[in-house]
């Protein structure tokens, strides 16, 4: 197993972004007339006519004001696409409800369906093989050349939800967002890990794991993550187009928006995103206090307010992520609980050991723990940082996944908004935290 290393990362190809359509930028907020007349406008000349159309959204843990896009994308589509099918990209998330579902679309008071005619609206049923595609193995000796050698035995089986590859259109939706595993989200991102099962999930978030998510969150260009995210996206043999928006942070408004195929678009929006998203403070802080919006239900998702402060954590400092209406780590994912929470040594060290865990949940595992060292011999493992838990979550069960615990009622936020060696971050998870000689260095 490869250890830990700095990745290589491709420059975003010239031309790439510019095929993409694009509205706004950095500054100003798009209003709701510019963003229908820009959907409509884009779709106008779309080929969908006649054509089952496979609409990719994102969950509820991502900030997106889909309802100032959406209504637009109904209109554009209704009496052309045969039929309109809404997946939601999961990942392996927990399924949404009917309800959350009505919220997530804008539809609370008359429900989905009744906004949205024609529409069928799907949670993606990664755990039912019933319902995913397989697509065929991308070979050891390919992955190797994508990761630059992290993996060089490893083949890669392409699954994905069979919509994507049965709809004669796919239709990406979704937000750009600095990413632990991938440097930029949104795009092919959608397919893979969005709508696919364990195996391309596993093998992507390892290597990101592999290149440590302080060192990949919000790279700009085309890193590992991506160059396997995109070869199986080639697979998936249809239509793909991509609307990908900047989201001001809170998620009820729109800096941009970009229309093309899923690598253009998302590239258009990784550039807007990479000077909306990332903010870059003087000094590191000893203490950071991540308060986590109530979007994120667990820590496999509300984790997001570690990885995008910790770079800007001391040496020693810690980082506390402050969610009293988390109540568990992620009942998706139990297996968490038999490997608790540790650097990536740890797992490389003793590889023999962990190497049939599921390794999309060891890589969380070390996203959520930061650098550190682990000595085989004395059994000793440091952290470059300590993270601690100020939840609903017992002090027992955080003992159990080596995680302090921390009283959420024992902290003043307000008092220590005035502490000038903590930084309190309010709806931590989707701004990024840098250090600002990483930008000068650039």
């Amino acid at each position: 197993m490869s250890e830990p290393t700095t990745p290589t990362i491709d420059p975003i190809p010239e031309g790439l972004a510019e095929r993409a359509a694009l509205l706004g930028g950095t500054e100003g907020i798009l209003t709701d007339e510019q963003i229908r007349e820009f959907v409509a406008g884009q779709l106008a000349s779309t080929e969908v006519d006649g054509k089952s159309v496979c609409l990719i959204i994102p969950d509820g843990t991502r900030s997106v004001p889909l309802p100032k896009v959406l209504p637009a994308i109904h209109d554009a589509l209704a009496g052309r696409a045969s039929s309109v099918t809404v997946l939601i990209a999961l990942g392996t998330h927990a399924p949404m409800s009917e309800a959350a579902i009505d919220k997530l679309l804008g539809s609370t008071d008359r429900g989905a369906q009744a906004t949205y005619p024609e529409w069928t609206v799907l949670n993606h049923a990664w755990d039912d093989p019933e319902q995913i595609a397989d697509l065929g193995e991308i070979p050891a000796e390919q992955i190797s050349e994508l990761t630059g050698g992290l993996l060089d035995d490893v083949p890669m089986r392409v699954q994905i939800n069979r919509l994507c590859v049965e709809s004669d259109v796919n239709l990406i939706v979704g937000p750009v967002f600095p990413h632990e595993v991938v440097g930029f989200s949104g795009g092919n991102k959608y397919f893979f890990p969005g709508c696919s099962v364990h195996d391309v999930i596993d093998i992507s978030h390892w290597v990101g794991a592999l290149i440590t998510a302080s060192r990949i969150i919000g790279t700009l260009g085309i890193t590992p993550v991506r160059q396997l995210i995109d070869a199986a996206s080639a697979l998936v043999d249809t239509d793909k187009y991509a609307f990908t928006m900047d989201v001001v942070s809170g998620g009820q408004d729109l800096n941009a928006i970009a229309f093309g195929d899923p690598q253009a678009a998302w590239a258009a929006m990784a550039k807007i995103s990479a000077q909306t998203h990332i903010t870059y403070v003087d000094k590191p802080y000893q203490r950071i206090v991540a308060l986590v919006p109530e979007m994120y239900d667990d820590i496999w998702t509300g984790a997001k307010g570690f990885y995008k402060s910790e770079p800007v954590c001391a040496d020693g400092g810690e980082v506390i992520i402050y969610a009293p209406h988390i109540t568990e780590v992620a009942a998706m994912h139990p297996g968490l609980r038999d490997i608790g929470y540790h650097n990536i040594e740890y797992f490389t060290k003793q590889w023999d050991r962990f190497k049939d865990h599921p390794w999309g949940e060891l890589a969380h595992s070390t996203h959520v723990t930061g650098l550190g060292t682990f000595d085989p011999e004395t059994g000793e493992e440091t952290q470059r940082v300590r993270r601690s838990f100020a939840t609903s979550i017992p002090p027992e069960v955080c003992e159990e996944y080596n995680v302090p615990y921390v009283d959420p009622q024992s902290l003043d936020i307000e008092a220590l908004r005035n502490d000038p060696d903590t930084l309190v971050i309010d709806h931590a998870g989707e701004v990024l935290f840098r250090l600002a000689e990483e930008r000068d260095a650039q």
